[in-house]
């Protein structure tokens, strides 16, 4: 019997499947957010892999900061709480430019002129009260009334970003300013923390009313909770959890996709499904959350606000006696 060798033929070069890229995202999302975020990214662009790191947004800064001095890598991508932390940067240097073709669904004000960052959700602060309250305020101004003192909690602003720009809208009020959180610490209104506690507060009925993020309210009320959450008439406080890139990125392709994927149509629905407010005019609110075109936001200027920021807080300090 003859025997055949049998020989297979290959070609002499197999090409190699392109590696992923990896971006790397700072966030101070809360982590379940983050994780959605970066799921639907990468669902959309499965050619990007997305490392990403959470953490609030002033220990994110200083980890920027620790790793630029170090020379160790920086992050790609930044969605971080407030546009006021943005302006710092932008200042420095460190933010690239980028005007995605998304902004024009969008408010001018929701995003740098200059493209350097967009606001990805409006996350306004209001005023909660427990449902067992004996009234219920219908403006800033009534939080300062005799009949409250002492039953006020609210987010120090020398610990919360938001609690910062809330403090900067209103002391640039004309019918509040500074006189306005002069009357609430002479009315024993506690300055403490951040909205973790004052929601805290509220809905255990320790204070029964807060000066408070939307989100918290609602989405506690939706799950039984005993609080309610009220626009007051003066209007609202808001931060925008903006997205940014960061200037010197090696994937600055893939950064831009991640700018356009969060401010796009699907991502801005993903952000109502989260339970926000989102930025992108035509898109719902949550159920149980305002209509986006009913709110009526207090003018706030990031630059502004950045080149006020230790000159307010000193002053809160002050007025508070904060050491």
């Amino acid at each position: 019997m003859t025997r055949f060798a049998l020989s297979l033929v290959l070609p002499l070069a197999l090409p190699f499947a392109a590696s992923a890229e990896t971006l790397k995202l700072y966030t101070s999302q809360p982590n379940a957010d983050a994780q959605k975020t970066v799921d639907a990214f990468q669902a959309a662009h499965p050619g990007i892999t997305v490392d990403w790191v959470r953490d609030g947004t002033t220990q994110l800064m200083a980890r920027m900061n620790a790793e630029k001095a170090a020379g160790a890598g920086q992050p790609d991508v930044l969605l971080i709480a407030d546009s006021v932390t943005l302006e710092g940067l932008v200042k420095e240097g460190r933010i690239a430019a980028y005007k995605s073709p998304e902004a024009a669904a969008y408010d001018p004000a929701l995003y740098s002129a200059e493209g350097y960052y967009h606001s990805t959700k409006l996350i306004t602060t209001g005023i909660a009260y427990h449902t067992e309250a004996k009234q219920i305020p219908a403006s800033w101004a009534d939080l300062a009334k005799p009949e409250y003192k002492g039953l006020v909690a609210m987010a120090s602003p020398l610990y919360s970003g938001a609690a910062m720009i809330h403090m900067t809208t209103l002391t640039s009020d004309a019918a509040l300013g500074w006189p306005y959180y002069e009357a609430l610490a002479a009315n024993e209104t506690r300055a403490d923390g951040g909205n973790g506690g004052v929601f805290k507060a509220v809905a255990s009925g320790e204070k029964p009313y807060g000066v408070l993020v939307d989100y918290m309210a609602l989405r506690a009320k939706a799950e039984g909770s005993p609080i309610e959450f009220i626009i007051p008439e003066e209007g609202v406080t808001w931060v925008t959890e903006p997205v940014a890139i960061v200037e010197g990125t090696k994937n600055l392709e893939a950064a831009q996709k991640f700018v356009d994927f969060v401010i796009s149509e699907a991502g801005q629905n993903l952000v109502a499904e989260m339970g926000y407010i989102p930025a992108r005019n035509g898109i719902d609110s949550p159920a149980g959350f305002p209509a986006r075109d009913s709110l009526k936001l207090l003018t706030f200027e990031a630059g502004a606000a950045l080149e006020a920021t230790e000159t307010n807080k000193a002053k809160f300090s002050e007025i508070f006696g904060i050491k």
